[in-house]
């Protein structure tokens, strides 16, 4: 129970389905950063105590369990050295890999309970031709979240139920004004929890304790454009606020740790047709036998494209779209569909 509508809604609807419940919301840091929080990420104290409410409304004990130390670790920390690469991550779907999905259901066994309910708009269903659990969007297309799921296991699916998936944000609003939740109308989180004014440079180098270094904009052949202000200030397809005054249009289509540098290109230089992909797991088969026809999102609020995809190694995905695709990122996830059933994903190369 995150403090918000959804869990909130979601913790209702598995009482009334008759469950003995229990609600949890989760320490992810410490009390400093948790200060920092604003209205628009989750996990502050007020979360904690718009949680609690509901679980008292509802009849049901609430604990705060302290997942700090790991958080630290496996998200925080993956984020931070995934930027100081080059990369542009995606720490909620670590924070669902390795915390909620991970350790919380963890928590679910030891403490002798059967499954875990959350607040997430997706769907699980179970094919008994395959004997596999199957990860589905939701009927709600405007807050569908199956992309920040892919990472989950078979083991993990069957112990989780989504109780949103059949649900719109309209209707979920609907039922927690109807049993007077103090979060009906509450806004949903956007930033990063962990960064809540959405400056990721100044969260980095707080963090290691180092100033990201200058270094030179070149462009497609090397020649310098001007000064940078540190690698992790821009992202992949970056116009806007590059300090440079050039005679046409240039973005940021690559940068390089090695040397220091950040690549501009015209906007044409930004579309791709192909993309390879690791850390990969799969959801609806143990692995993709040949040539396979399929969409993919290469970003959480990117439509889904038709491509043709290869598992081309035993964590290798090879992808090539039907059309060229804007801005393909380093470090962000692929997730593959067939239809509306989640086939798995990766980390685009």
């Amino acid at each position: 129970m995150s403090g918000g509508v959804d869990s909130s809604v979601a913790a209702l609807l598995m009482k009334n389905k008759g469950y003995e419940c229990i609600g949890v919301t989760l320490k992810l840091f410490n009390d400093d950063d948790i200060n920092r929080c604003n209205e628009r990420t989750c996990c502050s104290f007020d979360d904690v105590q718009d949680a609690k409410q509901v679980a008292y409304a509802l009849g049901i004990p609430h604990y705060v369990f302290n997942f700090s130390d790991e958080f630290k670790d496996t998200v925080i920390k993956r984020f931070v050295d995934s930027y100081l690469k080059g990369a542009t991550p995606n720490p909620c779907i670590d924070c669902n890999r390795f915390i909620k999905f991970q350790k919380l259901i963890h928590r679910t066994i030891e403490t002798g309970f059967d499954v875990m309910a959350t607040g997430h708009y997706a769907r699980i269903e179970y094919d008994s031709g395959s004997k596999r659990y199957l990860l589905k969007k939701a009927f709600d297309k405007t807050k569908e979240q199956s992309y920040v799921l892919y990472a989950m296991t078979q083991e993990q699916l069957a112990r989780t139920e989504f109780p949103l998936g059949e649900l719109t944000k309209d209707e979920v609003r609907r039922i927690a004004e109807e049993n007077g939740f103090v979060n009906a109308k509450k806004r949903d989180s956007q930033d990063i929890c962990f960064v809540p004014d959405s400056d990721y440079a100044a969260f980095i180098e707080g963090y290691t304790g180092i100033k990201s270094p200058k270094g030179y904009f070149v462009d497609e052949n090397g020649n310098i454009l001007g000064e940078h202000n540190g690698i992790i200030r821009y992202t992949i397809g970056q116009r806007k606020g590059l300090g440079l005054s050039l005679k046409k249009p240039m973005y940021v289509c690559d940068k390089d740790p090695v040397t220091n540098t950040v690549k501009l290109c015209e906007n044409s230089g930004l579309f791709e047709k192909e993309l390879t992909a690791s850390d990969i797991n799969l959801i609806a088969c143990d692995s993709i036998q040949g040539r396979v026809r399929l969409t993919a999102k290469i970003r959480y609020k990117h439509p889904e494209q038709p491509c043709f995809v290869e598992q081309i190694g035993e964590d290798k995905l090879h992808v090539v779209f039907d059309e060229p695709q804007r801005a393909i990122t380093k470090g962000q996830a692929l997730v593959l569909y067939d239809g509306d059933t989640v086939v798995g994903g990766g980390t685009v190369d």
